[in-house]
Formats: structure tokens, C-alpha cells, sequence
């Protein structure tokens, strides 16, 4: 995949960001404790265990003091930097071998 293609399908990711806003249902994969406890009848042993070692760096996708829809951006925007530089490591690291 050429690197105009690739920069293309991201701005469209980008730009489909708020559509998370329209419905009040969780993402996919997000669920809460509670959730799980719901719909398995239990919550599974190692989320029990590790719920409080890990805390999101953007809680809800907020961003302190804007609005949702800044909060939704800001959060692509670093996943989409995180997601860059691990990608370039590892290319870095093939590229080497």
C-alpha cells in the first residue's frame, strides 16, 4: 500500500471519529465490570484482578475543560501516533535484519 493510499484512509477514519456520539451503546470491547457481570454471570478472574493497575490516560475519550467531540479527536489523534511509532519501530527493526 502506497503512502498516499494509506494517509487517505486515515483522514477518512479521522473524519468518521464523532460518529461514536450518535448511539448511547458502549464500543465494542469497552465493557465495564458491571457488563460482564450481566450478561456472563460473573466477572472473568484476571479483569477482576487487574482493574485497578490500569487507568485509560483519556477516561470516556474526554479531554478536560472540551467537549465530547474534542475529546473523540484527541484520542484518534494519539492512537493513530502510538499506532505510527510502534509501526515504525518494528519496520526499523526488520529494516535491520
Amino acid at each position: 500500500m502506497n503512502t498516499k493510499r494509506a494517509l487517505s484512509i486515515v483522514i477518512i477514519m479521522l473524519v468518521c471519529v464523532p460518529l461514536g456520539l450518535l448511539t448511547d451503546a458502549q464500543a465494542w470491547g469497552e465493557w465495564d465490570l458491571h457488563y460482564y457481570a450481566k450478561k456472563l454471570g460473573f466477572i472473568p478472574s484476571g479483569m477482576e484482578h487487574f482493574r485497578f493497575s490500569f487507568h485509560p490516560v483519556l477516561p470516556d475519550y474526554s479531554a478536560p475543560g472540551h467537549g465530547d467531540i474534542v475529546g473523540y479527536y484527541v484520542s484518534a489523534i494519539a492512537g493513530i501516533a502510538v499506532l505510527y511509532l510502534f509501526w515504525m519501530v518494528i519496520g526499523r527493526i526488520i529494516a535491520k535484519k
